[in-house]
């Protein structure tokens, strides 16, 4: 057999060794320093010759240190002459950067699946991109496990009356579709729209919430604050409470005061990105079981499709 080896950068070790750990074995030797610039340094202190690896690093905050870092990685590993380089991205940061979506913009997202390609990865595997079409940007094969397969036992066994899920957005119907088959409930829409430059969105609610406890999905969580307008709008309209499903826990700027708001009961995430701070409403679910279980099937040769049948 020829063997895999599981490295990790420095943006969520306890990610990797928990990952490490579902595989029963542990996190390859490497050297990650910076230089008093802050150039990235990176010297790996085993052997990879002709082994697969899977370097683990989410390009979370600081996104542009993180991004560096795994291409520097990258390239130590091509260049000690590994057989496969898979760069597992649970979070994977300019995924909103998808789209020309005003005059002379870049699309970050392509940008990166560039510098991917061309540092020597080989595949990526991630969780919930932010936009789907961003795996039309590689040239490589990409696995993007769905956050459904977290989530669904969960909230299932919350064991909610009149429960229902909703979707923040227009852009986020067939995320909220898919756990909405999944569980068995109905579905509703929050449709938002800026009537005037700097003024506040207005939220309409697409479906019937009155008396029902509403499961708010998405693939993230960044500032907070078109999740806690949205559930405002949905306790507005009748909602008996109102708890949000978001895969990667971004969490910046004023997104732990706003989660005080009474409008949000509770906020689910995963540990794609690690958490900064605790807070009395977040409940984090660990996703390295399933990559774990993701990178033994890809090194094995086995469909991973079984993983997304929740």
């Amino acid at each position: 057999m020829r063997g895999y080896k599981i490295f990790s950068g420095s943006a969520n070790p306890k990610f990797a060794a928990d990952t490490a750990k579902y595989l029963s074995t542990k996190i390859g030797a490497a050297k990650l320093t910076k230089f008093s610039d802050g150039e990235v340094c990176v010297q790996i202190t085993e052997s990879v010759r002709g082994r697969d690896v899977f370097v683990i690093q989410p390009t979370c905050a600081p996104t542009n240190d993180n991004l560096m870092e795994l291409l520097v990685m990258v390239d130590a590993l091509k260049r000690s002459s590994s057989n496969s380089i898979n760069a597992v991205i649970p979070y994977f940061g300019y995924a909103r950067q998808d789209r020309k979506a005003a005059p002379r913009v870049p699309i970050s997202a392509k940008l990166v699946a560039d510098m991917l390609e061309c540092a020597g990865v080989t595949r990526v595997i991630t969780i919930d991109l932010h936009a789907a079409q961003i795996q039309g940007f590689f040239n490589i094969p990409v696995d993007n496990l769905f956050g459904s397969i977290l989530f669904v036992d969960y909230i299932r066994n919350l064991k909610l009356e009149n429960a229902i899920i909703a979707s923040p957005d227009i852009g986020g119907v067939a995320r909220a579709r898919s756990y909405a088959n999944k569980l068995g409930y109905d579905l509703v829409i929050v449709d938002k729209k800026r009537e005037k430059a700097n003024q506040s969105e207005v939220m309409n609610i697409i479906g019937e919430v009155e008396g029902k406890n509403v499961i708010l999905v998405d693939d993230m969580v960044d500032t907070a604050g078109t999740l806690i307008k949205a559930a405002a709008a949905l306790k507005k309209k009748g909602a008996l409470s109102v708890i949000a499903s978001c895969t990667h826990g971004v969490l910046s700027g004023p997104a732990f005061k706003r989660l005080d708001d009474e409008a949000l009961d509770g906020l689910v995430i995963s540990d794609t990105i690690p958490l900064k701070q605790k807070h009395k409403k977040i409940t984090v679910l660990s996703a390295a079981d399933i990559v774990g279980e993701t990178i033994r099937r890809i090194y094995n040769n086995e469909s991973i499709n079984d993983i997304f049948a929740v």
